[in-house]
């Protein structure tokens, strides 16, 4: 019979291979990832390192929520992405040596695979196949990163809620409806709003027939006005 450890082993090998840094890469490659990573665990609302701090390394969620955001002169927080099970973050601070631009807490109980900058850097030299999924997701990331920046500046909060609405939907490939993974109160700060505005935000769409809110779960009612407001390209 297996050991405890060596289950948690192949459960943890599994899960590189379904997240998309390291789909691809063999059984033997994925043992070699595992043999620099370390376990994390945080309750919710710990500080997994604050802005400024050295990038030692960057996280994979294994379970829990995870948010990055900074804080405002006037201490205001500014929630900049929120990131769920089989996602990364932290890879670009990690990749250029230079400290974490902004903090990063646990939203519920979380666990998380560390890989040490230093340590991962050499498996990227010898590895082409990481090489160019660790690319992509540098180029996801990016790309999401600057469509927060343009929701923030450009749009108004009801265009902000109709982008995030359709984030979610791609996220989970349901176009039906999607379920809210924050509280109103992180999901307004996440849209750099107050949980009054947004309040009246769902009340206005659902009024307008766009979506209906029931609990954490919203129906995508018109998905077409919905990608109207929320600015999205066919």
């Amino acid at each position: 019979m297996a050991s405890k450890d060596s289950q948690i082993k192949v459960d943890l090998q599994e899960f590189l291979g379904n997240s998309q840094m390291f789909v691809g890469l063999s059984m033997d490659e994925l043992n070699t990832l595992l043999t620099i990573t370390q376990e994390q665990t945080y309750q919710k609302g710990e500080t997994i390192f604050w802005e400024g701090d050295p990038a030692t390394g960057f996280f994979l969620v294994i379970s829990g929520k995870v948010k990055v955001f900074k804080i405002s002169p006037e201490g205001k927080e500014q929630i900049l992405q929120v990131f769920v099970t089989h996602e990364h973050f932290a890879e670009v601070p990690a990749f250029d040596g230079q400290p974490f631009p902004a903090s990063a807490a646990a939203l519920e109980k979380t666990e998380l695979l560390f890989f040490p900058r230093t340590a991962f850097l050499e498996l990227l030299k010898n590895n082409p196949s990481l090489a160019v999924n660790f690319l992509k997701i540098f180029a996801r990331h990016l790309r999401r990163f600057a469509k927060v920046i343009e929701d923030l500046s450009l749009k108004e909060v009801p265009g902000r809620l109709a982008a995030y609405l359709l984030y979610l939907s791609d996220r989970t490939g349901n176009v039906d409806e999607v379920e809210l993974d924050l509280t109103k109160g992180q999901l307004a700060a996440l849209l750099g709003t107050i949980p009054e505005t947004l309040s009246r935000v769902f009340a206005k769409l659902s009024q307008e027939e766009i979506i209906i809110l029931n609990g954490s779960i919203v129906k995508l009612l018109d998905l077409q006005r919905l990608k109207i407001l929320g600015g999205a390209k066919e």
